[in-house]
């Protein structure tokens, strides 16, 4: 109840009259029925206005610390993060990406919308990063389509490292559902892993008309940062 009270009640509506996001191929989600929406990732604010422009709830994974932190503090936050759809990320395979697809799973397993950023982590200059195989395996596992989306103007909203940027009109784009099918049982293959995601991470990349950059996120920011701080030392000398 909370989801919705805040979909159409109490943010939902705010964000539609200030931002006016756009959205296009809202007809490639099915009705009903499990699917993956598998994302680009710019901004914290992806996760607002993805799930805004369509009519059904989408559930994302979360730290499992968002949801067993004690006090006041702990409570609000877990009740915040259940209630917009988020689940813990299930911790009992002693694995974070092994506990996300058993979650991911589950909810996929009840028929729902489950969304997924499958660079791992947000782009800190815009551009589009390699996919990690998770969802690869995740849609060779439970049969389910991948719908590739691509969410463009968020980092405007909301750009790294700040909370907010300037207004401005965001778009979402749904491309058409992926079959994966014909790869049945070969989810073992990591050949197979690696050219699902790929396929998949090309058609967010022809959506969204970022750059793709064959290299991950998490390393492509780590690298980024290593250069800041060398580069005040090269200055000095």
């Amino acid at each position: 109840m909370f989801y919705w009270f805040l979909k159409f009640v109490a943010l939902g509506p705010l964000l539609k009259v200030v931002f006016r996001p756009r959205a296009e191929g809202v007809e490639n989600v099915p009705a009903t029925g499990p699917a993956i929406l598998a994302s680009n990732h710019l901004s914290y604010a992806d996760w607002l206005f993805m799930p805004l422009v369509i009519p059904r709830m989408v559930r994302f994974v979360a730290k499992a610390e968002y949801f067993t932190s004690p006090g006041i503090k702990g409570w609000l936050q877990k009740n915040f993060f259940s209630g917009t759809g988020n689940i813990p990320i299930d911790r009992t395979s002693g694995d974070a990406a092994s506990g996300a697809l058993v979650s991911a799973k589950r909810v996929l397993a009840e028929g729902e919308l489950f969304g997924i950023y499958p660079e791992g982590t947000r782009s800190h200059d815009g551009r589009l990063y390699r996919g990690k195989t998770g969802i690869a395996r995740l849609t060779l596992e439970t049969g389910v389509p991948v719908i590739p989306v691509a969410v463009v103007g968020t980092d405007v909203v909301a750009p790294p490292g700040k909370k907010f940027g300037r207004i401005t009109r965001p778009t979402v784009r749904f491309g058409k559902p992926l079959d994966f099918s014909r790869y049945a049982g070969m989810e073992n293959d990591r050949f197979i892993l690696r050219s699902i995601t790929d396929e998949i991470m090309y058609e967010i990349m022809r959506l969204s008309q970022q750059e793709y950059v064959d290299m991950y996120a998490s390393r492509a920011k780590a690298e980024s940062k290593s250069e800041s701080k060398s580069e005040p030392k090269k200055l000095a000398s």
